[in-house]
């Protein structure tokens, strides 16, 4: 099979975009490949489209293993791959051990050609044995930026990555490896070759230029007023970034309050009343609300999201005209990432950023907010051990459900700088911190079989029953994990459980997202925090925060020729249609 015709055959594309015919064609040659392509250039193919090939020409590498830490998109591509007929399997936190385990059974033995899992799970002993019985002929890593200790986004559960491609050449399995971002400086473009030991260098890339996507610096006072003129300017799905939860929340209502105010002036309110609501999203709702809203957003229904950084990554809708960010981002390859969510379909979009010099004040206090004193960092590691009862000497690989808000009242601790420097041990390797760890939903049922006649119950009630004693043997004694016939607990079915828990008959607990933290040494008398991890990283994050101010304030050189000349395209001429270029 050639990928011409797996591309057809599986997708129904007619033809390869941009750069993905030689990327494909690089990993079919073996060759370790980084690929820089902007958000929404279609970076799934050039992973998925090799793999079929690979698997229909070889059965023995049949499988590639994709590593994602978007929980939500590998449930998106799983779906989307198994309706084209293609079987695929995911592993991730939050999964039962059985599902686990099926998953890797159904990789090992069954035509299964992509293995999605998130990179913590390669923090497990047990996962990485298995993955190396597995048939793998191509490993895919995604948002590959992740493994750079210089990136804007580090996480440490990606160093793992190229211990496993050494176990594996240790094996004689010399797999190539596919590397996909859309946003790397120079510097780490040599890091993330480096880190999943690259046999040679080799990057192919796309311009970082976007015809369509007109970037904009608005510096005002009134963000609040600047968002409703630029709404009423621009019609179209929006995005608004904010920096946190507060925010998000305060914003959208106030959207919504001026939307439905009778007193608004006529024509504004007109322009607006386009908007059928406005809603916000953020890491603190539940897994299923914050799926309610992105598909309401998708789908239309909502015309404008105002979310943290929590929103987005993984999205891929085509028809956003509108990105504004009211905050300042922490970086440049942040920006570039959170802007280019706007007119993926080749339509006219607009970048806005909203500006003003508390923002540069707000911007220096983020450093000190980030990299808070080393001494604090140790204050709150043995502040945390002592709120989760850890002596020293123990707690090794065991993990403890976390409130952060509840360990920072209790032990008097500030939450941002603590929610910091749980990140600083987490990347210097004294625990692993995890904001969103999922866990799935429990049942036990509290009465005897025979006495269920006695309880008049709904056809609905007693279909759940039957389902629940057919596939838990253990229910009558123990809370048994639930597996739904898909990874979401349907509305009904959850509506069913609540009704029965309600009533006495089971025991029901839904499932949680909550922090969690695990010990991956055991408690020591003193922590420390090496140059890599505290002073370099902080010096860098110093810099790139620096470089967004300067993107904002300076009024002389065109914003996307800035922009572009940050990821290395010196050669790039002035756009014609930012604030610079048309003032």
């Amino acid at each position: 099979m050639a990928p011409l015709e797996a591309l057809h055959t599986y997708f129904g594309y007619k033809d390869f975009r941009p750069l993905q015919a030689q990327i494909i064609d690089s990993v079919l040659s073996g060759r370790d490949t980084l690929a820089l392509m902007p958000t929404g250039g279609g970076k799934s193919i050039c992973f998925q489209v090799p793999a079929l090939v690979m698997g229909h020409n070889n059965p023995d590498k049949r499988l590639c293993l994709v590593i994602t830490p978007l929980i939500a998109l590998m449930r998106d591509q799983v779906t989307n791959l198994r309706s084209r007929g293609i079987q695929a399997a995911a592993v991730y936190t939050g999964m039962s051990r059985d599902r686990q385990r099926v998953a890797l059974d159904n990789c090992l033995f069954g035509n299964y050609h992509f293995l999605y899992c998130s990179p913590e799970r390669l923090e497990s002993e047990e996962f990485r044995k298995r993955l190396c019985d597995l048939p793998i002929g191509l490993i895919a890593v995604d948002e590959a930026h992740c493994i750079s200790q210089w990136g804007y986004d580090f996480r440490p559960s990606y160093l793992r990555i190229g211990n496993i491609r050494q176990t594996l050449a240790e094996q004689g399995k010399n797999i190539p490896v596919l590397a996909l971002t859309a946003t790397a400086t120079p510097e780490v473009v040599t890091d993330i070759q480096d880190r999943l030991l690259f046999k040679q260098q080799n990057v192919l890339k796309m311009s970082y230029h976007r015809d369509n996507l007109r970037y904009i610096v608005r510096r005002t006072d009134t963000k609040d007023e600047q968002v409703i003129h630029i709404l009423s300017r621009v019609s179209g799905s929006a995005i608004i970034y904010v920096r946190n939860r507060k925010r998000a929340e305060e914003l959208s209502h106030w959207l919504n309050e001026k939307l439905s105010a009778k007193n608004s002036p006529t024509s504004l309110n007109s322009k607006l009343s386009t908007l059928n609501y406005t809603d916000f999203y953020h890491a603190g709702l539940t897994t299923q609300e914050r799926n309610r809203r992105q598909q309401a957003w998708k789908e239309g229904h909502t015309r404008v999201i105002v979310a943290t950084n929590a929103f987005g990554m993984g999205i891929d809708k085509p028809d956003v005209r509108l990105v504004i960010h009211y905050d300042l981002p922490d970086s440049l390859e942040a920006y570039y990432q959170e802007a280019g969510r706007a007119g993926r379909d080749g339509l006219t979009a607009f970048a806005v950023l909203l500006y003003n010099d508390s923002d540069k004040t707000k911007a220096r206090k983020r450093v000190l907010d980030n990299y808070p004193p080393q001494e604090f960092v140790e204050k709150v590691y043995h502040k945390t051990c002592d709120f989760l009862q850890i002596g020293l000497g123990s707690g090794l690989n065991h993990t403890f459900a976390l409130h952060l808000d509840e360990l920072c009242a209790v032990m008097h601790l500030p939450v941002i700088q603590t929610y910091a420097a749980l990140h600083l041990l987490t990347t210097a390797g004294w625990i692993h911190f995890e904001e969103e760890r999922e866990t799935a939903p429990r049942v036990r049922i509290n009465i005897s079989p025979d006495t269920l006649s006695d309880y008049h119950l709904s056809s609905a009630q007693t279909t759940m029953l039957d389902r629940l004693m057919r596939h838990h043997s253990g229910i009558f004694t123990d809370l048994q994990i639930i597996i739904p016939d898909s990874d979401a607990l349907p509305d009904e079915d959850h509506e069913t459980l609540v009704s029965l828990a309600q009533r006495g008959i089971i025991t029901y607990i839904p499932r949680t997202v909550a922090c969690a933290v695990t010990m991956t040494r055991e408690r020591a008398d003193e922590v420390w925090l090496s140059d890599t991890v505290y002073d370099s990283r902080r010096k860098s994050y110093s810099e790139r925060l620096q470089a967004m101010v300067e993107y904002a304030e300076q009024t002389q050189f065109c914003r996307e020729q800035v922009l572009l000349g940050y990821f290395g395209e010196t050669d790039a001429k002035p756009c014609g249609k930012c604030d610079i270029c048309i003032q």
